[in-house]
């Protein structure tokens, strides 16, 4: 998905990884979230509103997915009250962690932050480029290797 498209579904992750992310003025990427197996992917702000999109979503490894259409979730939902309580638990257990890692980006220190994706992504820290973890952490790849240096020496 391209910033400026309509988003017409909700993903399932069944392998590989995918990234969510903004680009700002000056090109710099900021990865918003990581999309890895048994994960859900989207730009739900787009999705709902039916407003072209803010965001990127760009598979950074070979991946398969399965998609979901707005018109068939909202069948599923109206016709199937499990599938619309799983689903809704689903969305609400994602947006807790976006306001935890909301609160960490603005009150935790970077090595904190790190500490807090290794616990987050256990499964993808060896798989990701340290350019993408320290977009993720909004830190530069540098200072993430100074972090990782100082845990290994504690």
């Amino acid at each position: 998905m391209q910033e400026g498209d309509l988003c017409n579904h909700y993903n399932f992750v069944v392998s590989g990884c995918f990234k969510m992310y903004s680009v700002d003025n000056a090109g710099k990427e900021h990865i918003i979230q990581f999309g890895a197996e048994n994960n859900w992917l989207t730009d739900i702000g787009s999705l709902h509103s039916r407003k072209p999109g803010r965001l990127f979503i760009e598979a950074i490894e070979p991946s398969l997915i399965l998609p979901i259409a707005l018109n068939d979730l909202v069948f599923l939902y109206e016709n199937h009250p499990k599938f619309n309580r799983i689903f809704r638990v689903i969305v609400e257990n994602n947006f807790v962690e976006l306001q935890n890692r909301i609160l960490q980006n603005i009150s935790n220190t970077a090595e904190e932050r790190y500490l807090s994706f290794l616990n987050q992504y256990p499964h993808l820290s060896g798989r990701l480029p340290n350019t993408q973890i320290a977009s993720y952490l909004g830190i530069t790849p540098e200072f993430l290797s100074n972090i990782r240096k100082s845990i290994a020496t504690k």
